[in-house]
């Protein structure tokens, strides 16, 4: 595997960004919103997956206190299955412990048993649901937490 390159998105990354969103989700978040979040939201921390000077990923989280809240991960569909979104993952889990982040949680739909898959591989397991979480469908989100540092 080569290596692959985690940092800080900048605006100049949301072309490719909006790509990897389009292609990942039914109701993909707008570029305006990411620039909001990388511009306006003091507590947001997003990093991009570079692999060879490409983006190719990208994980979005709100640090506030000592807990992490994951507002967006996606991996582009040429990349999938190759252990891209773990690796991304366990680097910005990494680098967030580093920052004095204890703990993490998501939603994730209940029909998504692939980023559930990761998620448990991550440390992270099922503590609630979110009862019509999902706008675009009505679907429900399963609630995950992960304690960091002890996996």
């Amino acid at each position: 595997m080569n290596k692959g390159l985690v940092r800080p998105m900048r605006i100049d990354d949301l072309e490719a960004i909006m790509e990897i969103e389009h292609a990942s989700f039914s109701t993909p978040w707008s570029v305006q919103s990411f620039v909001a979040e990388l511009k306006d939201n003091e507590y947001a921390q997003y990093r991009c997956l570079e692999l060879d000077g490409r983006i190719i990923g990208y994980m979005g989280l709100w640090f506030i206190l000592d807990e992490g809240h994951i507002t967006n991960v996606a991996i582009s569909p040429d990349y999938r299955g190759q252990h891209w979104g773990e690796f991304l993952m366990r680097s910005v889990m990494l680098e967030m412990v580093e920052q004095g982040m204890e703990r993490m949680t998501l939603e994730v739909r209940v029909s998504n048993s692939p980023a559930q898959d990761l998620y448990k591989r991550m440390g992270f397991t099922v503590a609630g649901v979110r009862k019509g979480y999902y706008a675009d469908s009505g679907e429900d989100a399963l609630i995950m937490w992960a304690e960091l540092g002890r996996k």
